[in-house]
């Protein structure tokens, strides 16, 4: 561990991975610099292995990824592809204890940025699975429990399943209700 100065965390170096020792009078120096049969197989045969331990994302589905990196701005994501994505930390300000490790779901928008980076979505993924959780609710014609964020003309803001959803005055007793700033801030 080093540090750099007294404001600085501790950070751990990164250490050398030691590499098998090549005998340089015995090496194929024609098939490296051709880059031919170097590894007992063709070079398409390795790229085909490798594509294999890669997960085949497909743009628009939400996966499940893990949390690799924080920073201040940003939470690194890797889902199994062929490179992490990055989204802003401003996605995640619902769980301010975000860790590495975690698992979260991703909406996968692009695999790939002018960057060549993974474009993935945290907001995205929780709507789209705030929907189906609002649909298997009225499928099943349970009542849904929802928090009153502030009150609006005519009615009041109601967060359910992570959707801002309105619900008019009327609908809110049997009988008329007078003032609604009561309900803010309840569920």
């Amino acid at each position: 561990m080093t540090t750099n100065n007294e404001n600085q965390p501790e950070t751990k170096a990164a250490e050398p991975v030691a590499a098998a020792p090549v005998n340089l009078d015995t090496f194929d120096w024609e098939a490296y610099e051709h880059d031919s049969n170097l590894y007992g197989e063709s070079k398409e045969e390795i790229a085909a292995k490798y594509d294999q331990t890669l997960s085949n994302v497909q743009v628009g589905e939400v996966v499940e990824g893990t949390v690799i990196g924080l920073t201040k701005r940003e939470v690194v994501v890797n889902i199994g592809y062929k490179s992490e994505g990055i989204i802003p930390i401003s996605e995640f300000r619902y769980n301010p204890e975000l860790a590495v490790g975690e698992k979260v779901e991703v909406y996968v928008e692009s695999a790939e940025d002018k960057k060549g980076q993974l474009v993935l979505s945290h907001k995205k993924a929780r709507q789209l699975r705030s929907w189906d959780r609002v649909n298997e609710a009225l499928e099943k014609d349970e009542v849904i429990k929802g928090y009153i964020k502030c009150r609006t003309k005519g009615g009041m803001i109601v967060d359910v399943f992570g959707i801002e959803a309105f619900l008019p005055g009327s609908q809110i007793d049997v009988k008329p209700i007078r003032d609604y700033d009561i309900y803010v801030d309840k569920t």
